[in-house]
Protein backbone atom coordinates (compact mmCIF):
# COMPACT_ATOMS: atom_id res chain seq x y z
CA UNK A 1 0.00 0.00 0.00
CA UNK A 2 3.29 2.33 0.50
CA UNK A 3 4.44 2.07 -2.65
CA UNK A 4 1.15 2.52 -4.73
CA UNK A 5 0.33 5.88 -2.31
CA UNK A 6 3.96 6.82 -3.04
CA UNK A 7 3.36 6.25 -6.81
CA UNK A 8 0.00 8.32 -7.29
CA UNK A 9 1.19 10.99 -5.59
CA UNK A 10 4.54 11.69 -7.62
CA UNK A 11 3.95 11.01 -11.32
CA UNK A 12 -0.08 10.86 -12.23
CA UNK A 13 -0.96 14.08 -11.64
CA UNK A 14 -1.23 15.60 -15.67
CA UNK A 15 1.42 18.32 -16.47
CA UNK A 16 3.07 18.05 -12.96
CA UNK A 17 6.32 16.49 -14.09
CA UNK A 18 6.47 18.85 -17.12
CA UNK A 19 6.00 22.03 -15.01
CA UNK A 20 8.44 20.96 -12.24
CA UNK A 21 11.09 19.66 -15.24
CA UNK A 22 10.63 23.33 -16.64
CA UNK A 23 11.24 25.22 -13.48
CA UNK A 24 13.70 23.21 -12.77
CA UNK A 25 15.98 24.05 -16.11
CA UNK A 26 15.33 27.71 -15.63
CA UNK A 27 16.60 27.49 -12.07
CA UNK A 28 19.79 25.74 -13.43
CA UNK A 29 20.09 28.17 -16.42
CA UNK A 30 20.00 30.98 -14.24
CA UNK A 31 23.15 33.02 -13.25
CA UNK A 32 23.63 35.98 -10.81
CA UNK A 33 25.89 38.34 -12.44
CA UNK A 34 28.68 39.71 -10.73
CA UNK A 35 29.53 43.90 -10.24
CA UNK A 36 31.59 43.41 -13.50
CA UNK A 37 29.38 41.49 -14.83
CA UNK A 38 26.42 43.57 -14.91
CA UNK A 39 28.56 46.81 -15.59
CA UNK A 40 29.43 45.18 -18.74
CA UNK A 41 25.98 44.66 -19.88
CA UNK A 42 24.70 48.24 -18.71
CA UNK A 43 27.73 49.48 -21.04
CA UNK A 44 26.78 47.18 -24.05
CA UNK A 45 23.12 48.04 -23.99
CA UNK A 46 22.36 51.75 -22.26
CA UNK A 47 19.29 53.26 -21.79
CA UNK A 48 17.31 55.47 -23.58
CA UNK A 49 16.08 58.25 -21.98
CA UNK A 50 12.47 59.33 -23.08
CA UNK A 51 13.12 63.02 -23.66
CA UNK A 52 15.75 62.09 -26.46
CA UNK A 53 12.70 59.95 -27.94
CA UNK A 54 10.51 63.01 -27.67
CA UNK A 55 12.48 65.45 -29.18
CA UNK A 56 13.26 62.87 -31.84
CA UNK A 57 9.22 63.10 -31.96
CA UNK A 58 8.98 66.86 -32.05
CA UNK A 59 11.96 67.15 -34.32
CA UNK A 60 9.68 64.74 -36.83
CA UNK A 61 6.33 66.44 -36.64
CA UNK A 62 7.82 69.89 -37.52
CA UNK A 63 9.07 68.78 -40.46
CA UNK A 64 5.76 66.78 -41.23
CA UNK A 65 4.23 70.08 -40.88
CA UNK A 66 6.82 71.93 -42.94
CA UNK A 67 6.43 69.38 -45.71
CA UNK A 68 2.63 69.62 -45.25
CA UNK A 69 2.54 73.22 -45.65
CA UNK A 70 5.45 73.11 -48.81
CA UNK A 71 3.64 70.67 -50.64
CA UNK A 72 0.33 72.42 -50.30
CA UNK A 73 0.97 75.93 -50.23
CA UNK A 74 -1.49 76.24 -47.19
CA UNK A 75 -0.64 77.44 -43.69
CA UNK A 76 -3.83 76.33 -42.12
CA UNK A 77 -2.42 72.69 -43.55
CA UNK A 78 1.20 73.22 -41.84
CA UNK A 79 -0.75 73.96 -38.60
CA UNK A 80 -3.10 71.09 -38.82
CA UNK A 81 -0.20 68.90 -39.32
CA UNK A 82 1.78 70.47 -36.44
CA UNK A 83 -1.50 70.07 -33.97
CA UNK A 84 -1.22 66.09 -35.01
CA UNK A 85 2.16 66.14 -33.72
CA UNK A 86 1.80 68.02 -30.64
CA UNK A 87 -1.40 65.65 -29.72
CA UNK A 88 1.41 63.47 -29.25
CA UNK A 89 4.06 64.90 -27.90
CA UNK A 90 2.52 66.73 -25.61
CA UNK A 91 0.44 64.08 -23.82
CA UNK A 92 3.58 61.96 -24.46
CA UNK A 93 5.75 64.52 -22.45
CA UNK A 94 3.52 64.54 -19.26
CA UNK A 95 3.68 60.92 -19.82
CA UNK A 96 7.71 60.73 -19.36
CA UNK A 97 7.71 63.47 -16.49
CA UNK A 98 4.92 61.33 -14.39
CA UNK A 99 6.93 57.75 -15.02
CA UNK A 100 10.31 59.37 -13.91
CA UNK A 101 9.45 60.79 -10.44
CA UNK A 102 10.56 59.13 -7.41
CA UNK A 103 7.29 58.24 -6.35
CA UNK A 104 6.77 55.51 -8.85
CA UNK A 105 9.89 54.10 -8.65
CA UNK A 106 9.33 53.12 -5.00
CA UNK A 107 8.59 49.21 -5.75
CA UNK A 108 7.49 46.88 -8.47
CA UNK A 109 3.72 47.33 -7.80
CA UNK A 110 3.50 51.08 -7.49
CA UNK A 111 5.54 51.11 -10.76
CA UNK A 112 3.20 49.20 -12.37
CA UNK A 113 0.51 51.18 -11.26
CA UNK A 114 2.02 54.73 -12.32
CA UNK A 115 2.60 53.09 -15.38
CA UNK A 116 -0.96 52.50 -16.16
CA UNK A 117 -2.58 55.58 -14.16
CA UNK A 118 0.38 57.64 -16.40
CA UNK A 119 -0.68 56.08 -19.63
CA UNK A 120 -4.50 56.88 -19.17
CA UNK A 121 -3.73 60.12 -18.55
CA UNK A 122 -1.99 60.52 -21.76
CA UNK A 123 -4.56 59.05 -23.45
CA UNK A 124 -7.42 61.04 -22.02
CA UNK A 125 -5.11 64.09 -23.03
CA UNK A 126 -4.46 63.18 -26.32
CA UNK A 127 -8.60 62.20 -26.87
CA UNK A 128 -9.46 65.64 -25.37
CA UNK A 129 -6.73 67.34 -27.68
CA UNK A 130 -8.10 66.06 -30.68
CA UNK A 131 -11.90 67.14 -29.63
CA UNK A 132 -10.53 70.61 -29.09
CA UNK A 133 -8.61 70.93 -32.75
CA UNK A 134 -11.48 72.42 -34.82
CA UNK A 135 -11.79 75.42 -32.33
CA UNK A 136 -7.88 75.32 -32.02
CA UNK A 137 -6.88 75.22 -35.30
CA UNK A 138 -8.56 77.53 -37.55
CA UNK A 139 -9.12 75.70 -40.99
CA UNK A 140 -8.43 72.55 -39.67
CA UNK A 141 -7.15 70.08 -42.32
CA UNK A 142 -8.16 66.56 -40.37
CA UNK A 143 -6.13 64.09 -43.03
CA UNK A 144 -3.48 66.73 -42.74
CA UNK A 145 -3.69 66.56 -38.67
CA UNK A 146 -3.95 62.46 -38.67
CA UNK A 147 -0.79 62.27 -40.95
CA UNK A 148 1.22 64.81 -38.36
CA UNK A 149 -0.58 62.35 -35.27
CA UNK A 150 0.44 59.46 -37.18
CA UNK A 151 4.11 60.17 -37.92
CA UNK A 152 5.12 61.34 -34.86
CA UNK A 153 3.50 58.56 -33.12
CA UNK A 154 5.37 56.35 -35.40
CA UNK A 155 8.69 57.98 -35.49
CA UNK A 156 9.57 57.47 -32.15
CA UNK A 157 11.07 53.46 -33.27
CA UNK A 158 13.09 55.70 -35.55
CA UNK A 159 14.13 57.71 -32.39
CA UNK A 160 14.55 54.98 -30.14
CA UNK A 161 17.20 53.36 -32.45
CA UNK A 162 19.06 56.88 -33.52
CA UNK A 163 19.43 57.24 -29.60
CA UNK A 164 20.91 53.43 -29.19
CA UNK A 165 23.06 53.91 -32.07
CA UNK A 166 24.48 57.30 -30.89
CA UNK A 167 24.74 55.65 -27.49
CA UNK A 168 27.25 53.27 -28.70
CA UNK A 169 29.34 55.25 -30.32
Amino acid sequence: MTKMGNSENSATTPGRPAVTDEFEAQEESFKTLTREEAQKLREASPQVSPWSVLAGQLVAGIVVACVAWALTGRQSVGWSALYGALAVVIPAALFARGLTGKVWSMNPGTAVMGFFLWEMVKIALTVAMLFAAPRLVSMLSWPAMLVGLVVTMKVSWLALMFAARRNKL
